[in-house]
């Protein structure tokens, strides 16, 4: 459904983008916003450019992380302008929004947009699981924010009115969410430093972003998290034990 997909901005530098975002949303049908350090909110300028969506931007929640942004999410998608130069899953708007359409009822989804000028940072882009490219003209890949939205949300609620979107499967399916996948995340880390794989810390958060990408692209269930996780203390539990001196 529309209402399990949470749009959110990036440290959004112009309020106006914020307003003319809103506007998108409530054509589409989507109501769910929310906001990562915006430079300017709110702002009489950000509710001219609503043009009557004000609701969205009075309910819009603002956090002073990604992270705390996408907390509950089951899938996390970051548009972004430029190619990466670590490979990483892309998808289209189209595809985006048919992944969206076949997720399960209760599982929310969180679309990133970052900031006008430099969009997403890698580390922000850890939180995803896929990146969003737009396919713009190759010799002028300049797009706003609010318009980038716009084609998003034209896309997503596309898919959504289709008949042609499959029926979910009758078994019931939960995918860890943002919040599951940083705790094991963490507990994976702290694992691999216990066991030696990592041991120059310094050195290490290039090879734990690509060890993070793995799982990312696995988009794995909560019964998933729960058997890994319990691998990891099998393996502590064993370390622990080979050196405790007798």
């Amino acid at each position: 459904m529309l209402s399990d997909i949470r749009i959110v901005l990036v440290a959004t530098t112009h309020p106006g983008n914020i307003g003319a975002a809103a506007r998108a949303m409530k054509n589409m049908g989507l109501s769910d916003l929310a906001l990562v350090n915006p430079k300017i909110f709110p702002s009489p300028e950000a509710a001219a450019r609503a043009s009557g969506a004000d609701d969205i931007l009075q309910r819009a929640q603002v956090h002073s992380s990604v992270e705390a942004a996408v907390a509950g999410c089951h899938l996390v998608v970051g548009a972004s302008a430029r190619r990466r130069t670590v490979a990483w899953p892309e998808l289209t708007p189209r595809e985006t929004a048919a992944r969206v359409a076949a997720a399960p009822a209760d599982h929310k989804t969180a679309i990133l947009f970052g900031r006008e000028h430099a969009g997403l940072t890698n580390e922000e882009l850890l939180c995803c699981q896929y990146l969003l490219h737009i396919p713009c003209d190759a010799e002028f890949q300049s797009l706003n924010v609010a318009a980038a939205v716009q084609v998003v949300a034209y896309e997503l609620r596309l898919a959504m009115l289709s008949e042609s979107v499959a029926a979910t499967s009758g078994e019931s399916v939960r995918l860890a969410n943002g919040e599951e996948m940083d705790s094991f995340f963490g507990h994976l880390t702290a694992t691999l430093f216990d066991a030696g794989f990592l041991h120059e810390r310094k050195s290490s958060p290039a090879l734990i972003r690509r060890i993070r990408r793995i799982f990312n692209r696995a988009q794995l269930e909560t019964t998933d998290i729960n058997i890994l996780r319990g691998i990891l203390s099998a393996v502590q539990n064993r370390i622990r034990k080979n050196t405790t001196p007798c």
